[in-house]
C-alpha cells in the first residue's frame, strides 16, 4: 500500500490523487489550487483530470466570478472511496503519535519526514521518523557541545535525563524502535527507515545532520514534542 499517496492503491492515474484533494479540501478549488495540494502531476495534467472526472461525473465544474472552480460530487457512487483515500495519510500520523505516547522510554520529539510528509512518494518510498530520545544514564555531554550561556541554558533545561535507576533504558529503547518497524510494516507495507538521534546530537548536530535537519524543519509532520521542550528556529541548526 502507498501511504505516500494512498490514492495510489485503487488507481494508478492522478484522477485519484486530484479526487483525494477535493475530498480532503472540503470546498471548491481553482485548477491551481489543486495543483498546490497535490503531492505529485504538473497544472496541465491535473486540469485535464479534472475534465476527465467531470466527464464522468465525480467532479462538479462551476463558475466563481471569473474563476472555473471543481467539487468532488459527494452524492456519485464513488465519492465515499475519495472521503476515505483522503484520511488514510491523517490515520497513519495518529496511529504514530498514540504508539509513541504509549512507549515507557518516552522520546523528547519525533517528525515524519521526507516522501511521507510531502506526499509525493511512490509504493516502495521509505517512511522516515526522526526521533530524538532522552538523557540516558551514563550518556555526557559532549565537549563540542559547550556554545554560550543562553545554549548551555538551554541544554540544561532542555536535557531530560532518564533515572540512573533505571540501566537498561538504553536497550528498552531500542527495543521500542524494533517494535515500531514491525507495525510500520503491518499498517502500510511500507519500509519504516529511523533516525535516531541523542539530544545533544540534535541540539548541537554534526554537519552531516543538517541537511535531514533542514528537510524536518521544512517539511515534517510533528507527532510528538516533550512540553516545554524548544523546537529550533526555521533560520539556524537545531537549538533545542
Amino acid at each position: 500500500m502507498d501511504l505516500t499517496d494512498p490514492t495510489r492503491a485503487v488507481t494508478p492515474t492522478l484522477d485519484g490523487t486530484v479526487l483525494a484533494v477535493l475530498a480532503a479540501a472540503g470546498r471548491p478549488l481553482t485548477v491551481g489550487q489543486v495543483a498546490s495540494e497535490a503531492a505529485r502531476g504538473s497544472e496541465i495534467g491535473i486540469r485535464r483530470s479534472l475534465a476527465r472526472l467531470v466527464d464522468q461525473g465525480t467532479v462538479r465544474a462551476t463558475l466563481m466570478g471569473r474563476n472555473q472552480v471543481h467539487e468532488l460530487n459527494r452524492e456519485h457512487v464513488a465519492a465515499q472511496v475519495a472521503v476515505l483515500l483522503a484520511g488514510l495519510r491523517v490515520e497513519l500520523w495518529e496511529r504514530f503519535r498514540a504508539e509513541l505516547r504509549s512507549w515507557k522510554v518516552a522520546p523528547l520529539y519525533a517528525a515524519v519526514f521526507g516522501s511521507a510528509a510531502r506526499g509525493d512518494g511512490d509504493v516502495d518510498s521509505d517512511i522516515d521518523l526522526l526521533v530524538v530520545h532522552q538523557v540516558f544514564p551514563g550518556e555526557r555531554r559532549p565537549t563540542t557541545a559547550r556554545g554560550d550561556l543562553r545554549a548551555q541554558v538551554a541544554d540544561a533545561a532542555g536535557a531530560v535525563t532518564l533515572s540512573a535507576a533505571d540501566r537498561d533504558a538504553d536497550k528498552r529503547w531500542e527495543g521500542q524502535l524494533a517494535e515500531l518497524h514491525d507495525r510500520v510494516a503491518r499498517w502500510t507495507g511500507n519500509p519504516l527507515q529511523i533516525v535516531d538521534l541523542s539530544f545533544y546530537e540534535w541540539r548541537h548536530p554534526p554537519q552531516e545532520y543538517q541537511p535531514l535537519l533542514s528537510d524536518v524543519r521544512r517539511d515534517g509532520i510533528e507527532l510528538v514534542k516533550m512540553r516545554g521542550l524548544k523546537i529550533w528556529p526555521t533560520t539556524s541548526p537545531a537549538d533545542g
